[in-house]
């Protein structure tokens, strides 16, 4: 029986119980019942721990304006506000403390292999047709490490955009996908930190735009040549295997973001 199911089964049969019964049957297994991971403590500042990291990995998406969150394991500010900013987006109590609901609500929009619930594993390995994350500079853990940061990232997007489909058109390309459709030799598709969307419901402007608060250092699209079909977003500011590219890089300038690093 998958673990959802399981949690529904749960929550079924205390919704027939009685009063009391209630709160004893649903309350503690709720909170530790997810398929891809589950925390067992509240999270906040000054904490530390493989936990944290958990967290910020589905937190890199809320960074805030030109932010990032670093995954360090450490329970810092930046980690705090994104908290923040992910509890307001979802109608949570707003403390920056990740407790049951911050948690319950990470576990309603997870899938069993940890990928947000609008995105994918296949979806990001599009290359020229599916490359099982090999080809590239890294290794294929790393890369797929890389696409699930991106994935995240994508969600809270995606989020912000009033839930919205957003439609990744390439993803993670292996060297010899690169060089057939045209990629500079140092894209970020190569590292598995990079998307290319469109969407049937905004415009690529208002993707540009919004994907400045969602931990996004390179961001190009119209007005840029080759980006006038599509918005380009990678997170080559948190890709240390090549420092040359470690910088904040947004170009649109038909949306109003002009050239230039950040």
């Amino acid at each position: 029986m998958r673990v959802h199911t399981l949690k529904r089964a749960v929550v079924a049969l205390a919704l027939a119980l009685p009063g009391a019964a209630i709160a004893s049957v649903v309350a503690a297994p709720a909170a530790h019942a997810d398929g891809c991971y589950t925390w067992d403590r509240t999270l906040y500042q000054g904490r530390s721990g493989s936990d944290v990291r958990e967290l910020q990995l589905r937190m890199a998406g809320w960074a805030g304006n030109n932010n990032i969150v670093e995954l360090d394991g450490r329970y810092g500010p930046k980690t705090a506000a994104a908290v923040r900013r992910f509890q307001a987006a979802y109608g949570i109590r707003v403390d920056g403390i990740a407790g049951p609901q911050t948690f319950r609500k990470l576990y309603q929009i997870q899938d069993d292999n940890c990928t947000p619930r609008h995105f994918s594993y296949r979806e990001m390995d599009d290359g020229c047709g599916g490359s099982g994350w090999n080809g590239g500079p890294l290794s294929a853990a790393q890369t797929r490490q890389s696409a699930l940061r991106t994935m995240w990232k994508l969600e809270a997007l995606r989020k912000s955009l009033g839930d919205k489909p957003l439609i990744v058109t390439s993803g993670f390309r292996s060297r010899a996908c690169n060089s057939q459709v045209g990629g500079a030799s140092d894209s970020q598709h190569l590292y598995g930190n990079a998307a290319d969307l469109v969407s049937r419901d905004k415009s690529l402007c208002q993707i540009a735009r919004q994907a400045r608060n969602h931990g996004f250092s390179g961001i190009i699209g119209p007005g840029v040549a080759g980006h006038n079909t599509h918005v380009h977003v990678d997170s080559r500011r948190e890709n240390n295997q090549d420092r040359s590219t470690n910088n904040t890089y947004w170009a649109a300038p038909d949306c109003g973001i002009p050239a230039g690093n950040r």
